[in-house]
Parts: structure tokens; C-alpha cells; sequence
């Protein structure tokens, strides 16, 4: 048996890290002026959050800078494998400045935009767009202001101006996004500043990054090529929020490693009653490809500014834990919000009031038998399935690539999951995956010695206890690293 005790880190709080893994779905928190130094990042932790997301759309690499290091110190000294999401801004539109930030339009107004740099008037308006006049057609919708003002074009012009006539009026102000749910963009996914914070991201090691305005598998592979390119081993999530993803949400699932439901920006382009089956569709999409799947946007936003969420708050957060997803995200809540704590304790106290039902647990998902991963999903599910059927206190896996700690998560298991690794980056990244609690380990000398090893730090870390029936999963031979083919069950000694 091997030397564990570099993998016990005895002078760490262990019931904390016990009680940390108390919910199985887990909690993104925005990362903003409201909690971006070490006591707010590890009260939030302590409160429940399991990633931090990092907005590229705004702050500084400085800002970015210290929080990374803040989190990694909380990993290194806190009981926690904190996962750190990157998520890009992508080529967002938006309108330029207004004159005077005050623009008046109302119903049946034309507006006229032009690709030329320009202040705002009634007479003109800028759009960051260089080919906006080849791509939007007459009778496409232009969206301002997440939807708040909508105009229609009406005419192309010879000297490429697009006149909309607005259908609905309002305010229009300086540097406000734009939305076209009708327009097919030629626009790349990645812009410079894209790239540029991406060699940032690349650089830092983060776990998770996140691609924005996804249209096709297109962009995910521009993206996977660009990791590639750097050696990189971070993770791509993408983020649903065109229609275009939605109708090719297939590929789109089958080439990231992530899904990122971003309902603000799909509110806008799609009709909002549409939006609740979108996200129930993707959520089990993702669990059936052992993706994992995050709900994002106004989940708790009217805590923002309160000490209490809205009853239909507290409501979505339930149904997208019924659903299945492995992730439900904050973003100004935590960011910029009065009471980011607050909100996050409240967060987990609904998870874990609904993951008090059964019915969120053991999907059943028969593995499919013409899947090239066909025999290692069958043990994964049949691990999970034993587990179910022995009560057992723990599920403990073993991964190189993360297929299995991903795949033993797509089934619910009611026990808790232990996946261990010898890949560092493994460890923080699994903790974007439901009810994955992750742990070094390098040892390779054999499958029962890895096995009493696991145990052993379990026991040790106060996870299970003597008696406790465990389901374990692996590969032999063990120095080969073949996919998952063996399954033990142990009565803890």
C-alpha cells in the first residue's frame, strides 16, 4: 500500500469540506465588485459556491490577477477544489454613443444605422458591425437593449445605411447591446479581444472557458484548435443564447465539454414562452451525453437589490434542480448585489430542499450499445444501479480523462461520488460536475492498493466511516489506462 499521507492534508478542516458537499448541484457565482477579495471569495465558499465565473466583458487582467490568486489560495489552503470559468464576451453589438445619452424613438420612428463611426441622432446611428448592411434583410427585426426598443428594417440603402422603422419605442443610450433573432451573422466567433484574453486565460490555467453567441460545432472547433494550438487542457463550455444553437444544439453538445443555458440573451432572440421547454430539452440532451449543463441568468436577480428572493425565484431555481442541471449560475446577484452571501446560502438551501426527493436520483439512461464507449458506460451505469440497490454510502470512481467521473454523474447517483485523478487540472474541473466531490492521486501500483488507498483517505478526510459499504469502479491493468471495465463493492474495515 502506498504513502497517503501527502494525500490527507491533515491540517485542513475537513467538516467543512463535508458539509461543502452537502448539495449535488452545483453553484456559479459571478465574480464583481461586490465579492472580489479573499474573505468574500471564501465566505462565498463557505456558503456554498463550487465555480467562479470571471466575466472577460468587464474588469481588467489585474482584476482578474487577484482573484486568481485568491482562489487558488483558498484551494491550497481550504479544505475546496474551487474551479475558476472564464467566460468570454464574443462579438456582442451594440449601438454607439447618443448624443447627450438621451434618444427618444417612438413607434413608427426610422431609424437609420450606419457602420460609420458617428455620435447617435435621430439622423444616424453607429452599429459595430462592418458588414451589418450585407447580413440584416429587409423585414428582419433589430433588437435594442435586450429587447426593450424593437425596429424592423424596411430599406437597404445603395450607400449601405439600414432604415428600420420602430415597433416598439423607448430611450435609446450610449453603447447599448443589439439582438438580431432574424439575421444570420457573419461575424467570427472569436473577436481580437477574444483572442487576446484567451492567450490570458491560457496563460493562467483556468479550468472552464466559455464561448459566447455560439452559432455552430463550427465555432467550438475554432476554439478546440486554439487550445490545442497552446498544449491547453482547459474545457469548453458553450453558451446557448442564438437561435442558430438551439437548432444545432445536437453537434453543438456533442463537440464541448459543457453546456451554458444563458437565457438573457435567448429571451431576446426567441419568444420567452419557448424558453422554459428549450431548457428542459438541452438540460436532458446534456445528461444524456454526460454533459455537464448549467442554467444561467436572473435565477435570483431580484436579490440583488433584497434580502429575499421572489417566489417564482425560488421556484426556476427548484425546477432547474428537478431538471437535472449540474449547475445552477449567479451572475450580478453575487457580482455587484447588497447581499452576495445571503444569496447563495439562500441558493443552496432550495437544492438541497428539493434533492431531498427521490425522483432527481438513478436516470435511467440505458447506455446505448452502438456507442464506441459502450462497455465502460454499461459499468458506470451498473455501478450506479448496484450502488441504488446496496444503499451504499459511497460511489468512488477513478478517471485520466474525466469520461468516467462525468459519466458515474450523468446517472444521479443517490450516493455520494468520490472520483479520484492524477491529473491536476481534473480535480478542479469536475467540480462543475453534479454531486462530483474530486481528490488527487497519483499512485499506479495496483488496482487493490488504489482501492484501500481511496478508502483509506475517505475514512481518514471523515467522508465514510467503518462499515460503511462502498461501490468502487476502475481499470486493469492498471498501468494501461484503459477505460473503466471493473467493479468492486467493500465493506469499509
Amino acid at each position: 500500500m502506498s504513502d497517503i499521507s501527502k494525500y490527507l492534508h491533515k491540517q485542513m478542516d475537513h467538516r467543512a469540506a463535508k458539509q461543502h458537499s452537502t448539495h449535488k448541484t452545483k453553484i456559479v457565482a459571478t465574480v464583481g465588485p461586490a465579492c472580489n477579495t479573499y474573505d468574500q471569495l471564501l465566505a462565498l465558499v463557505k456558503a456554498g459556491v463550487n465555480v467562479f465565473r470571471l466575466n472577460f466583458s468587464h474588469g481588467t487582467y489585474e482584476d482578474k490577477l487577484e482573484v486568481i490568486r485568491h482562489v487558488r489560495r483558498i484551494n491550497e489552503s481550504e479544505p475546496y477544489n474551487i474551479a475558476l470559468l472564464a467566460d468570454l464576451q464574443g462579438p456582442k453589438l451594440r449601438i454607439g454613443d447618443i448624443e447627450n445619452n438621451h434618444l427618444e424613438v417612438n413607434p413608427g420612428d426610422i431609424l437609420t444605422f450606419t457602420n460609420e463611426k458617428c455620435i447617435g441622432t435621430r439622423e444616424k446611428i453607429y452599429v459595430s458591425y462592418p458588414d451589418f448592411h450585407k447580413d440584416v434583410k429587409v423585414g428582419h427585426k433589430i433588437l435594442i437593449d435586450d429587447g426593450k426598443i424593437e425596429t424592423r428594417v424596411v430599406e437597404i440603402t445603395a450607400d449601405n445605411l439600414v432604415k428600420a422603422k420602430v415597433i416598439i419605442g423607448g430611450v435609446l443610450s450610449s453603447k447599448k447591446g443589439i439582438n438580431l433573432p432574424d439575421t444570420k451573422s457573419t461575424l467570427p466567433c472569436l473577436t481580437e479581444k477574444d483572442l487576446q484574453d484567451l492567450d490570458f486565460i491560457i496563460e493562467q490555467q483556468l479550468d472552464w472557458v466559455a464561448l459566447s453567441f455560439v452559432r455552430s460545432v463550427n465555432d467550438i472547433i475554432i476554439l478546440r484548435n486554439k487550445l490545442k494550438e497552446k498544449n491547453s487542457p482547459i474545457k469548453i463550455i458553450a453558451k446557448i443564447e442564438k437561435p442558430e444553437a438551439v437548432n444545432n444544439i445536437r453537434e453543438i453538445i456533442l463537440e464541448s465539454d459543457g453546456i451554458m443555458i444563458a437565457r438573457g440573451d435567448l429571451g431576446v432572440e426567441l419568444p420567452v414562452e419557448q424558453i422554459p421547454m428549450i431548457q428542459k430539452n438541452i438540460i436532458r440532451k446534456c445528461i444524456h451525453r454526460a454533459k455537464p449543463v448549467i442554467v444561467a441568468t436572473q435565477m435570483m436577480e431580484s436579490m440583488i437589490e433584497r434580502s429575499k428572493p421572489n417566489r417564482s425565484e425560488i421556484t426556476d431555481v427548484a425546477n432547474a434542480v428537478l431538471e437535472g442541471a449540474d449547475a445552477v449560475m449567479l451572475s450580478a446577484e453575487t457580482a455587484t448585489g447588497k447581499h452576495p452571501v445571503l444569496v447563495v446560502e439562500t441558493m443552496k438551501k432550495i437544492i438541497e430542499e428539493v434533492e431531498k426527493e427521490d425522483i432527481i436520483y438513478n436516470r435511467n439512461l440505458i447506455p446505448q450499445p452502438h456507442s464506441p464507449s459502450f462497455l465502460s458506460d454499461a459499468l458506470c451505469y451498473n455501478a450506479c444501479r448496484i450502488a441504488e440497490d446496496v444503499k451504499a454510502d459511497a460511489l468512488i470512481g477513478m478517471t485520466q480523462s474525466g469520461y468516467t467521473g462525468f459519466m458515474l454523474s450523468s446517472y444521479r447517483p443517490k450516493a455520494p461520488l468520490y472520483v479520484f485523478t492524477k491529473v491536476p487540472s481534473l480535480v478542479n474541473q469536475l467540480s462543475l460536475s453534479w454531486g462530483v466531490r474530486a481528490f488527487y492521486y497519483a499512485e499506479e501500483e495496483s488496482v487493490d492498493s488504489i482501492i484501500f488507498d481511496q478508502i483509506q483517505i475517505l475514512k481518514e478526510r471523515g467522508f465514510i466511516s467503518s462499515g460503511d459499504v462502498v461501490v468502487n469502479t476502475g481499470s486493469i491493468p492498471v498501468h494501461e489506462h484503459l477505460p473503466t471495465n471493473m467493479l468492486k463493492i467493500t465493506r469499509v474495515p
